[in-house]
């Protein structure tokens, strides 16, 4: 008679771990620069004025109109770097010292989320397919973590495969946000040099600022791809232990 023993342990376990670890440290180390590097560029580049005093609420108008799209409002908001554009009321939200502020960083800033809006304006792809998950991304980042734990404590492979599965759609979600984080901000920076609003030196601070905000969805991409891995390791595993436990 073939003896299992429904464990999680193991050797097996703790190599998983071990991979676990050692992958989590340099993708912790980039994530924390660049929330620094993001922070420290905005801070850096909102203390340096445009020579065309143009402020955030301007600039993202301008970028709107050289892209011939005339519908979308422009309103400020509360709070610090909250800057986003809604697709629901169509406008650009603007965080307070990016509004009405003649800066480097605010007019980069400013660009990037016009760059969004001119990408639903003319339909562009990858942000058609990422609305288009968003509905399925939502259930996976409810349910995941429940089925995973579950999964866990009674040791039940098909609801801990579930819980891959639906966490496998956030994963996806940030590959997507990738390629329209990156496209909104070269929609950005190249209407700014062609329209001639911010002058070299200037497009070298508001690429930097854009750039580090980029990183922290690349970091946040590998963070999530990292966890999805460990999960995938530990079903693996499991797997093993059960066949193993049973010949």
């Amino acid at each position: 008679m073939p003896y299992y023993t429904p464990v999680y342990g193991g050797c097996g376990t703790f190599l998983v771990d071990n991979i676990y670890f050692i992958l989590l440290i340099p993708v912790f180390l980039l994530s924390l620069w660049a929330q620094f590097q993001v922070s420290g560029n905005f801070r850096r580049y909102s203390a340096v004025q445009n020579h065309r005093r143009l402020t955030g609420a301007q600039a993202a108008e301008a970028v709107l109109r050289a892209h011939g799209v005339y519908d979308v409002g422009i309103r400020p908001c509360r709070g610090n770097l909250t800057d986003h554009y809604d697709p629901r009321d169509n406008t650009i939200y603007l965080s307070e010292n990016v509004y009405n502020t003649p800066t480097v960083a605010a007019v980069g800033v400013a660009a990037h989320e016009a760059g969004h809006a001119v990408q639903y304006a003319v339909g562009y792809g990858p942000i058609r397919l990422r609305n288009a998950i968003v509905p399925a991304t939502q259930i996976g980042s409810k349910f995941s973590f429940i089925l995973l734990l579950l999964g866990l404590i009674l040791y039940n492979q098909r609801l801990f495969l579930v819980g891959i599965l639906l966490f496998s759609l956030t994963t996806f979600f940030q590959l997507v946000t990738l390629p329209v984080e990156f496209n909104a901000s070269h929609r950005a920076l190249e209407t700014l040099e062609g329209q001639m609003l911010l002058d070299n030196e200037e497009l070298f601070g508001a690429r930097k600022v854009l750039r580090a905000a980029a990183l922290t969805y690349v970091a946040a991409l590998l963070m999530s791809a990292l966890q999805l891995l460990r999960y995938v390791l530990i079903f693996l595993t499991r797997n093993n232990n059960r066949r193993g436990g049973r010949e």
